[in-house]
């Protein structure tokens, strides 16, 4: 298990264009000051989603009570319900008034094992290997929506830690939009979600 140091990013993180965005956040920390303890994860596997003008972006329909903190600053939690029993958790990009927002959808566990374990009915180790699997591990819920991660419930640090391999291949999981590379992981990683 990895010590948890580094340094919080900086609202100017979030600010950049959404797939910079996702591109850099592989291999930075999630770090959940829980009620149960400190649990934290090295980010390993994201998607973006751009505006407006992308189909499989929850703001392609306009701004609606569900979507309404991606139309705010960069640096806030976005988290939605889908198919009745998952949540999934979203790191909004850009500046005010463009609605994008990066998935995170795997991390490999660094702090609070136990307390992920106990959260997760999977059978192995691999119980952050999915976005659903990752909020259900973590304890994240739709409580959640809409934190600023500059404050120290949820955040993120950079441990400096050597930059992966990134791979890229189209998104999955969505129906629409299918062929935009906007999927990254870290290739070294046994934790990523699909091939």
């Amino acid at each position: 298990m990895n010590e948890i140091t580094g340094q919080k990013l900086p609202r100017e993180f979030y600010l950049k264009s959404t797939v910079t965005v996702a591109k850099e956040l592989l291999r930075k920390t999630i770090v959940y000051n829980s009620s149960s303890g400190i649990i934290a994860g090295d980010i390993v596997e994201t998607e973006a989603y751009v505006g407006r003008e992308d189909p499989a972006c929850h703001a392609a329909v306009g701004k609606t009570d569900r979507n309404a903190v991606m139309f705010g600053p960069g640096g806030f939690s976005y988290v939605y319900f889908i198919y009745g029993m998952y949540n999934c958790f979203n790191i909004v990009t850009e500046q005010e008034g463009f609605p994008a927002a990066v998935l995170i959808r795997a991390v490999e566990p660094v702090a609070g094992i136990d307390i992920l374990m106990a959260n997760s009915p999977a059978k192995d180790s691999k119980f952050s290997n999915g976005p659903g699997k990752f909020c259900r591990a973590f304890g994240i819920t739709r409580e959640h929506n809409g934190l600023d991660l500059c404050n120290n419930t949820i955040y993120i640090i950079d441990q400096k830690v050597k930059a992966p391999e990134i791979g890229i291949s189209p998104r999955i999981g969505i129906k629409k939009a299918k062929e935009k590379p906007w999927r990254f992981f870290d290739c070294d990683s046994c934790y990523i979600s699909g091939k």
